[in-house]
């Protein structure tokens, strides 16, 4: 990882929506979190950071940084990762990473299992099975336009078109030497669905 050519570097700046000192920047906060000098971050290190241990969605977060299934987070991962927060993001980067969160096999399509499994991750006990059931099927029910079982990423797109979700994903005030200002809260509620952000699925304030 400290023999990160500049080429390297280079594609990652093409790649992503950061700047060549952003990426230098984010290379140096990488190797702080490696603390085994293994060239990837595991999950006991990825949740060293307080904005993703604190996150009720850590697991997916990590899960969809790890494109590969590998297990661990390279850099080129880590930084096609927070790419998506970035306020140089388009809102598409944002909802497809928003979307991955409810995507658990990466088959394309939110389920109603999936959806089930991530917002009980949110909820925790604060709701019966029984009733975050029934908010699962309501939510399936307003979002499956074409009435086959399950959300595509379109109709995720159309569910929460009204949320501003490129303002709500962005990585607030980026202190890329600390990652301390990095809000890394998926804000997914919309009007119309009872999918909700972090905070307010667990009463917190957001």
């Amino acid at each position: 990882m400290g023999n990160t050519t500049s080429a390297v570097l280079d594609n990652l700046v093409q790649g992503s929506n950061f700047d060549r000192e952003e990426v230098d920047r984010l290379r140096k906060r990488f190797m702080k979190l490696d603390k085994d000098n293994s060239g990837t971050i595991e999950r006991d290190e990825f949740l060293s950071l307080p904005q993703i241990s604190s996150n009720p969605l850590a697991t997916r977060m990590i899960a969809i940084f790890d494109e590969d299934g590998g297990g661990d987070v390279d850099f080129q991962e880590f930084v096609t990762g927070l790419s998506a927060f970035s306020s140089k993001g388009n809102k598409e980067q944002k909802l497809q990473f928003a979307f991955k969160v409810y995507d658990i096999d990466r088959d394309g399509y939110i389920s109603n299992g999936e959806l089930f499994i991530v917002l009980k991750m949110m909820v925790g006990s604060n709701l019966k099975d029984q009733q975050l059931q029934q908010i699962v099927d309501k939510t399936i029910m307003e979002a499956d336009l074409d009435k086959d079982g399950k959300i595509s990423f379109e109709e995720f797109t159309k569910m929460v078109e009204s949320t501003d979700v490129s303002m709500s994903m962005t990585v607030g005030n980026w202190d890329l030497g600390g990652l301390s200002d990095a809000d890394m809260i998926l804000q997914t509620s919309s009007k119309r669905s009872h999918i909700q952000s972090p905070t307010r699925a667990t009463g917190g304030n957001g």
